[in-house]
């Protein structure tokens, strides 16, 4: 399914974990525009156009947002988007190895839309119920359910 007006912002630093994002929404049909960064901080200057980069327009549906990052980790960003007029409507679904109470709690604080763990999969019998729900929510969220 496409539609011009609804893309992907995946932000994570890990290649594997890019290719194995793209793998599982190729898998769904998903076929929408992922834009990737590979930090917190890079990120930000697409969703702003800032530092020489191109502003992804229109914003994105949904972030996919990795906690453990050189620069600027995902809690950092997230507290920075939530903290900005113009992004603190975004849609942001932790996407993490983490399954730490500290980082469920900062994610929450900061109102992450969901939590997903790693290693993403979402075959019948794959991943928890928290996380199959957070991921139908994002597809919700992306009108292709």
């Amino acid at each position: 399914m496409t539609n011009n007006q609804v893309n992907i912002l995946l932000v994570e630093d890990d290649y594997l974990d890019i290719m194995n994002v793209e793998r599982e929404l190729k898998k769904l049909n998903v076929n929408l525009p992922l834009h990737v960064a590979r930090n917190g901080r890079e990120a930000l200057n697409m969703l702003r156009g800032e530092a020489g980069t191109p502003k992804i327009t229109p914003l994105p549906s949904v972030v996919l947002l990795d906690i453990n990052m050189p620069k600027m980790n995902g809690i950092e960003f997230l507290d920075s988007v939530r903290k900005d007029p113009e992004l603190m409507h975004l849609n942001v679904f932790i996407m993490t190895t983490s399954n730490e109470e500290t980082d469920r709690l900062a994610a929450q604080n900061l109102r992450a839309t969901g939590y997903i763990v790693k290693p993403l999969s979402f075959d019948k019998f794959g991943g928890t119920d928290s996380t199959l729900d957070s991921f139908n929510l994002m597809l919700d969220l992306l009108k292709i359910k």
